[in-house]
């Protein structure tokens, strides 16, 4: 459990005693959560790019015959609609939970899998299996990808074990950006001299669901529910680590061990969002922020409510890019940053942060 600045207090005597968190009920905020994520996949189905208008669609959905027997009607709320809906869904749950994990595994609320090099890392591998290994399938796509991002979110979690400034948020975020910036150039050289996987490369990076297919998901749900259920198995020894690796230890905890499964989960978790995707920054770190909001302390509430985020989140700004310039679309990625990046300006400059990640 998380212990804030101010909840150690200076009795008469000189000792400190801790002063509890008020709970906060997460009940009521999971099933808003929920309500929002059930509106808004109606939502994703109703609209989109084409020609079939809202009123239309929902009689789709209703069963009307007239509209059950229209071919473009069922490509354009089966074929196309549903898929990025369940698109969105997977991926939102990943990156809310991936940003969460990291958060608490760093002790750095600015730990995010696109601001630490994960997803520039995945992409770096995944360029290199186009390449020189042909891959085309989501499947092989996938395992470039995770292994990309496990070496990435390996070097993070290094970094943020070692040192007396581990988890410093700044030093995180300039090893963060120094890393992507490695498996940046990487990627740029090895493009320079392949035409086509630079036409393949600069659709997929851009992050978008567009062209996503029901049978380019279903490899990906076991993968990502593995990810999820390490990721609740970590709940309470992170909570541990979040009093300092001495503190873990005194619980009975191996703050290695944690680390390490915690790297395992985020590898599967942003692996599988950026082979659905391409990579996407921002919402691992708007989605574990709120939740901390809602949720105070908890790891395992704050777990499940950055999934939740994270996948409204995720569909509401795919269901924007559809809308913004239509007819054409905008990708999911740019109006995450149009949030994302005023929200890290703000957590930076907060002053709360200076303490974040100073436990040991």
């Amino acid at each position: 459990m998380l212990i804030s600045r101010g909840s150690l207090t200076k009795t008469g005597s000189g000792h400190s005693e801790q002063r509890l968190h008020p709970v906060r009920p997460v009940a009521p905020a999971v099933l808003a959560l929920l309500a929002v994520l059930l509106s808004l996949c109606l939502l994703s189905l109703l609209i989109g790019t084409g020609s079939s208008s809202p009123a239309r669609a929902w009689d789709y959905l209703l069963g009307s015959p007239s509209a059950r027997a229209n071919p473009q009607l069922r490509l354009a709320v089966v074929d196309i609609r549903l898929p990025r809906t369940l698109a969105a869904v997977l991926v939102g749950v990943c990156l809310g939970t991936a940003g969460c994990l990291l958060q608490a595994a760093t002790r750095n609320p600015l730990a995010e899998t696109g601001l630490l090099g994960v997803n520039s890392g995945a992409a770096f591998a995944v360029v290199v299996g186009l390449t020189f290994f042909h891959v085309s399938s989501p499947a092989a796509m996938l395992l470039w990808a995770l292994a990309g991002g496990t070496a990435a979110s390996a070097v993070v979690l290094l970094l943020a074990a070692s040192g007396r400034a581990a988890g410093s948020p700044l030093r995180l975020v300039l090893a963060g950006s120094a890393l992507g910036a490695t498996f940046h150039g990487l990627t740029s050289y090895v493009l320079l001299g392949t035409q086509s996987t630079f036409d393949v490369y600069r659709y997929w990076t851009i992050g978008s669901l567009s062209g996503v297919d029901t049978h380019d998901l279903l490899p990906l749900v076991p993968l990502a529910a593995v990810g999820l259920l390490i990721a609740l198995g970590c709940a309470r020894p992170l909570s541990a680590l979040g009093l300092g690796d001495d503190s873990a230890r005194s619980l009975g905890h191996h703050p290695a061990r944690i680390r390490l499964a915690a790297a395992g989960a985020v590898s599967l978790l942003a692996g599988c969002a950026v082979a659905v995707a391409g990579p996407i920054a921002f919402l691992g770190l708007l989605a574990p922020y709120a939740a901390r909001a809602l949720a105070g302390a908890r790891m395992t509430a704050q777990l499940v409510l950055a999934a939740l985020i994270g996948t409204d989140v995720m569909i509401a700004a795919d269901i924007l890019a559809r809308v913004v310039i239509r007819p054409w679309e905008t990708p999911v990625s740019v109006l995450l940053a149009f949030v994302g990046g005023p929200l890290l300006i703000w957590i930076a400059r907060s002053a709360r942060l200076s303490t974040a990640g100073a436990a040991s």
